[in-house]
């Protein structure tokens, strides 16, 4: 028999937020150019990526990525400056409720929950009290290694208390869910919040918790119905003179 998933992780952006790819397609668009030009150049221009990855990993400052990434916009036909750059890429990002209630609900269900997530910019988790939504918090720019590198998920797993075997981690990148089940856990690529709260759910045995919570709760309401009845018999008995 596997060992049972206990823990999850869950990815920020895009995940307990709205989509990063239409944020930065939104960005794209206000520059004027072609709304995919942002993601294209992280994703496949060398000199744009390598400013992300030291980014990410805390070796170079929000200004100087600025800076270097407007740079390289400026080199495909975008008129734009450093300084703010970072803040225009994410004006279109949202806490997505959804994905909010369904950290919560997990914790209030006795499952350890946690964040391990590649951080872009200094200010991308305002307005998050991370330290009380989750067990655990591991940052890419803290930790100073970077999804989809293996170390990321063993230090996200050693702050969560949890073997990788008993995690599940939840990201919105397909390519970070094939290097999380590489490094020993469970994976969910996430799409949209109704369909990853009903496979963490069926992962988690959560419907047969919360049935069988269900049916304590309601035999604990029918024993003190009853008890409720016995102590208003005996009260009438004693009121009734017929009773004396």
């Amino acid at each position: 028999m596997g060992t049972r998933i206990s823990a999850v992780l869950f990815d920020f952006g895009g995940v307990l937020t709205t989509s990063v790819f239409k944020a930065f397609e939104a960005f794209g668009t206000k520059l004027g150019v072609d709304p995919r030009l942002p993601l294209r150049l992280l994703a496949k221009d060398e000199l744009s990526g390598a400013l992300l990855v030291e980014h990410e990993e805390g070796r170079l400052g929000q200004r100087d990525f600025e800076d270097g990434f407007a740079e390289r916009l400026r080199a495909h036909g975008a008129d734009v400056q450093g300084p703010g750059l970072l803040s225009l890429m994410q004006t279109e990002l949202r806490p997505d409720q959804a994905m909010l209630d369904l950290v919560a609900e997990l914790r209030n269900a006795g499952h350890r929950v946690g964040l391990l997530s590649n951080s872009l910019g200094d200010d991308c988790y305002a307005g998050f009290d991370l330290e009380s939504m989750f067990d655990a918090v591991a940052i890419s720019g803290e930790i100073g290694v970077r999804k989809p590198s293996r170390r990321a998920y063993a230090i996200a797993c050693e702050r969560l208390g949890t073997e990788p075997a008993e995690t599940v981690m939840v990201d919105d990148l397909e390519h970070n869910i094939v290097a999380a089940r590489r490094a020993g856990l469970a994976g969910i690529v996430h799409h949209e919040a109704a369909t990853t709260a009903e496979e963490l759910r069926a992962l988690l045995h959560l419907d047969v918790a919360t049935e069988t919570t269900q049916a304590a709760a309601a035999h604990e309401a029918h024993k003190a119905h009853k008890a409720h009845e016995v102590q208003a018999t005996r009260a009438d008995a004693q009121s009734d003179p017929r009773s004396r």
